[in-house]
């Protein structure tokens, strides 16, 4: 904080003709990285979660390469790292070691991230299964059956044991709903063992996760850095694009509208980001773009990081305020329209030929455009990135268990919660007409007791009537247990 002015100090990125800097107010405009690999995205984007971070803004990024982990490790003093420093002009750099939480969808490398079926509805379940309309209908009459008849789906377990009973009772359903055919839920289950194959089944559980848990500053203040192990999970892109966007539509729902504040609330780094509009289906790609530009009011930031501009669709790349772009290689002549399609989104510098700085920058340089006062895009400057004060790559097994074991939230999520739910109410439905049936065989095998008289009608009426009030009361008591499970 500037005392003088009571504003946040800006996040220096590095040094151009004058100092590059990123505006906490305008944190939550969203930005993009781009550049060829190797040419220093993963630094830009490490220099710009500590900035955060020290402003108190908690972060979630990807690691795609495990690289990032390094942010939970102070740097190691080096002459490259200090002749950096000397041309930017930084005279109080500091290695630092920032608060770090790893995750992992697959639980292996940071804490379980997991989420219900219920919570992940069939709108996404559709995309991540890859279904047609056709069996994307069938899976939404089971989410409705699901819902009025108060069963938890939690897991793969519960979805397959809902499907099963779909099917089943499929004229009943179909009567209802529209057609529920048995072609069309067998697919669903055969896409369910492949998901189930590719390690899917450690994401959906309990306990789920808590968006609070990703909120979090440390008792310094600063803000806490997720980092998500996506290393073993960029290779089902499918599944990393869903949870990505799982996550952001989660935020938006539950977070209230904060208007225009001095610093994010929380910022997203999407790294391999062409991974959530590659061969995504249409209503898909519309979703991101509703979240993505409707998320801003919420005090979210979302940064995208991609090799390429033309990886992002046009109607998100327009909302991407802060633009810092690496170099670009020009070997084919599609490489060469993106140069000139990324020049033209940068407001013109006249002392700057942009396409030309594009293909000549070296390693840690970037085209930096932030947005200045009252949301003005600055004019583009070629820049010097700013070293990290963290440590720039890996960090060994035994670092990262010294992490997990301080970690705050590791006692809440990486032991699994089991608690009954579709797939055991579903078993014991139908065990239940088999016990009866048993029930029914013995007592016709069983022999009759002989009495002096036999039973008066009075007798008849009076257990019929017990009886009748016995069924009643059963299906009362049924009624019951379903409401409590459908108010859990």
């Amino acid at each position: 904080m500037n005392a003088d002015t009571d504003v946040l100090d800006p996040i220096l990125l590095g040094r151009g003709e004058n100092p590059q800097y990123l505006l906490p107010a305008f944190g939550n405009r969203h930005g993009l990285i781009t550049g060829a690999t190797g040419t220093g995205k993963t630094v830009t984007l490490q220099v710009l979660a500590e900035g955060f971070s020290r402003l108190g803004v908690p972060v979630f990024l990807a690691d795609v390469k495990g690289d990032l982990a390094g942010l939970s490790q102070a740097i190691v003093p080096h002459p490259r790292i200090d002749e950096r420093l000397q041309k930017i002009g930084i005279a109080d750099f500091a290695p630092t070691a920032w608060p770090v939480v790893f995750w992992d969808l697959f639980g292996a490398s940071g804490h379980p991230v997991r989420t219900t079926i219920s919570e992940m509805g069939p709108l996404l379940l559709a995309n991540l299964l890859e279904l047609n309309d056709t069996q994307e209908g069938v899976l939404n009459i089971a989410f409705r059956v699901a819902d009025e008849q108060g069963l938890l789906l939690l897991d793969l377990e519960d979805l397959r044991a809902l499907l099963h009973f779909v099917a089943e009772n499929a004229s009943t359903f179909s009567r209802q709903f529209g057609n529920v055919s048995s072609a069309s839920v067998a697919a669903i289950q055969r896409r369910l063992l492949v998901l189930e194959e590719q390690g899917a089944e450690h994401f959906f559980g309990e306990p789920a996760l808590e968006l609070a848990d990703l909120q979090r500053v440390d008792a310094g203040g600063r803000g806490v850095i997720n980092v998500l192990a996506a290393d073993r999970l960029v290779h089902q892109p499918r599944l990393y694009a869903t949870f990505l966007l799982w996550l952001l539509s989660e935020l938006f729902e539950e977070l209230p509208e904060v208007g225009d504040p001095e610093k994010p609330r929380l910022v997203f780094f999407f790294d391999e980001a062409h991974l959530l509009f590659d061969h995504a289906p249409r209503p898909l790609v519309e979703k991101v773009e509703q979240v993505v530009r409707l998320i801003r009011s919420k005090g979210v930031g979302v940064y995208f990081v991609t090799q390429n501009p033309l990886d992002v669709p046009d109607t998100v790349l327009g909302q991407l305020g802060n633009r810092l772009q690496h170099a670009m290689r020009a070997y084919t002549p599609k490489e060469q329209k993106a140069i000139r399609a990324a020049a033209q989104t940068f407001r013109s510098n006249p002392r700057l030929d942009v396409e030309q700085a594009f293909t000549q920058m070296g390693v840690g340089e970037a085209l930096v455009s932030t947005l200045q006062d009252k949301g003005v895009p600055g004019i583009v400057e070629r820049t010097l990135i700013r070293p990290p004060t963290s440590r720039i790559g890996p960090i060994t097994d035994a670092e990262r268990a010294a992490v997990r074991s301080r970690s705050a939230v590791g006692a809440r999520y990486d032991l699994p919660l089991e608690r009954e739910s579709a797939a055991e109410v579903l078993r014991r439905r139908a065990q239940r007409p088999a016990a009866e049936s048993r029930e029914a065989e013995q007592r016709e095998t069983r022999p009759a007791r002989r009495t002096g008289s036999r039973q008066t009608p009075a007798e008849a009426a009076v257990k019929s009537f017990l009886r009748s009030a016995s069924t009643t009361l059963g299906r009362e008591i049924m009624r019951g247990i379903l409401g409590a499970i459908r108010k859990r």
